[in-house]
């Protein structure tokens, strides 16, 4: 396994400093890691828990409970549809399975080509908008099984684009929502 980057392990010590009680860290910190490694592993888990006086168990509960923490590296592109009531009337769980067939790439998984992850999530709090996608930290407003294979070609030509996700979304393009 890699280990953390130096950064990482300066800026853990700066993060619990700001806490009067030191497990209070524990989701930056594990915030922190994510962003470093690209997800949470056993022994990431054990070193937080290690740097907060808390057990692995304890920061294992906290990774579990929160759905952003992931366990498992993740695709080029990750790709959540909401499923909440609001974009599954729309058609998300119709969408769902236009983007496993487009994708090539079971639910809950990564492509074996490394390049998506797709999964189900809950609200993404755009609900009049459904079905609602986000790819990356990108929102993707009405996207109809109809328009799946579409919307797809858009994912697969950001995997050529080399400043994909570099810069912030700007007024009046489509990735703004302001």
């Amino acid at each position: 396994m890699t280990p953390l980057q130096p950064s990482t392990l300066a800026q853990a010590d700066v993060i619990i400093r700001q806490y009067p009680q030191k497990r209070s860290a524990t989701m930056p910190l594990l915030h922190l890691v994510q962003e470093d490694r690209g997800h949470i592993t056993p022994e990431d888990m054990a070193w937080v828990a290690e740097k907060v006086g808390v057990t692995p168990m304890q920061v294992l509960e906290v990774v579990t409970f929160y759905p952003m923490f992931r366990q498992h590296a993740i695709g080029r592109r990750h790709v959540k549809v909401c499923r909440t009531l609001s974009c599954a009337l729309r058609g998300s769980y119709e969408l769902m399975e236009s983007l496993e067939k487009a994708l090539q790439c079971p639910r809950g998984s990564t492509s074996p080509d490394g390049n998506f992850t797709l999964e189900f999530v809950e609200c993404i709090a755009d609900c009049g908008c459904g079905p609602v996608v986000q790819v990356d930290h990108t929102l993707h407003e009405n996207v109809t099984p109809a328009s799946a294979e579409n919307f797809v070609q858009k994912i697969r030509a950001s995997l050529q684009d080399p400043n994909y996700g570099k810069t912030a979304p700007q007024p009046n393009t489509p990735e703004w929502k302001g």
